[in-house]
């Protein structure tokens, strides 16, 4: 009977999960550790939560390791200790020392949720729906010292609609991510793949979201600020401002043809939705949220909100 291929999983969010689960679910591969990040304060109440990989490494009956920092001695002992031929890394937040990389037999892999060397950081989905782009996926690559700059094992792709938001492109590529990793892992153990170094002239980087960036800038095309909508959804979610009201815009529809009014006014507001000037066209406002907390279509928010167009919004 063949040995297992041992491998250590590291990971964090959500995003992370899948992968994990698929792996787990290989007959000829153990997972002789996961790693990931401390249990954090969260919500109101600040209670320790632990990660979304932690919970469904518990699931398994994983063993589940949480440094806070991991290239200290003692964690390198202990990953060296298990002997591992992989690493498999999604999204775990800390950098990894050459010493660390050094440990697996075969390769440390990451997966990373864009075609690289295009979007390599921290918000790979949001920068692919911001730009528009028709096209993105996953990568699997051999992990490098420099960040995301590793030699590519292999991509997959899929379509990105215009209705597409960073949630649904998140779910779809963490499904992608699961399904390649185990073909990737197979296709290196079968000798039947060569890591290719990226194009590193070719490289675009994006950073760490931040909640202001969920601001909308109104003098943008209608297109762009529907994109930018999505991009921010869920988190650090669109919004704008009425007065003192902050205004969450959850999703818009673009409207083609000339607009006469100026950037971020309201200029109607009827049974389709609330009409927004831009840049470049209008849009329709078709689900929000005010103070209420709840997440309202744009009739139901009118019902309990006067509007008298035109009025503009707040600038940024």
């Amino acid at each position: 009977m063949m040995p297992k291929i041992r491998i250590i999983y590291m990971g964090t969010p959500d995003f992370s999960v899948p992968a994990l689960q698929q792996l787990a679910a290989e007959e000829n591969f153990h997972i002789s550790l996961v790693v990931t990040q401390p249990d954090r304060p969260k919500g109101r109440g600040k209670k320790l939560t632990p990660s979304p990989v932690k919970t469904a490494a518990l699931d398994l009956g994983l063993d589940v390791l949480q440094p806070e920092r991991i290239n200290t001695k003692e964690t390198r002992d202990q990953l060296r200790s298990l002997q591992p031929d992989f690493f498999v890394v999604a999204a775990f937040g800390q950098i990894l020392s050459q010493e660390i990389l050094d440990i697996p037999k075969v390769f440390p892999i990451n997966i990373h949720a864009s075609l690289l060397p295009k979007y390599r950081g921290a918000s790979p989905i949001q920068a692919a729906i911001l730009n528009r782009d028709a096209v993105t996926g996953v990568t699997t690559m051999v992990m490098a010292q420099k960040m995301d700059a590793g030699d590519i094992l292999m991509t997959s792709t899929t379509p990105i609609s215009e209705q597409d938001t960073a949630q649904d492109l998140h779910d779809r590529l963490g499904a992608m991510g699961a399904d390649l990793i185990v073909e990737t892992l197979h296709a290196v153990l079968d000798n039947r793949l060569t890591p290719r170094p990226q194009d590193h002239a070719k490289a675009t980087y994006v950073k760490l979201l931040k909640k202001k960036d969920g601001e909308i800038d109104w003098t943008l095309s209608n297109r762009q600020i529907c994109a930018h909508i999505n991009a921010m959804t869920p988190w650090p979610g669109a919004f704008t401002r009425l007065g003192n009201t902050p205004l969450k815009i959850f999703t818009a529809q673009p409207v083609d043809g000339t607009c006469l009014h100026e950037p971020g006014v309201m200029f109607q507001c009827d049974k389709t939705g609330i009409h927004v000037a831009t840049g470049k066209g209008s849009l329709i406002i078709l689900e929000l949220m005010g103070t209420s907390g709840k997440r309202l279509t744009a009739r139901e928010f009118l019902c309990g909100h006067t509007i008298d167009p035109p009025i503009k919004f707040d600038p940024a």
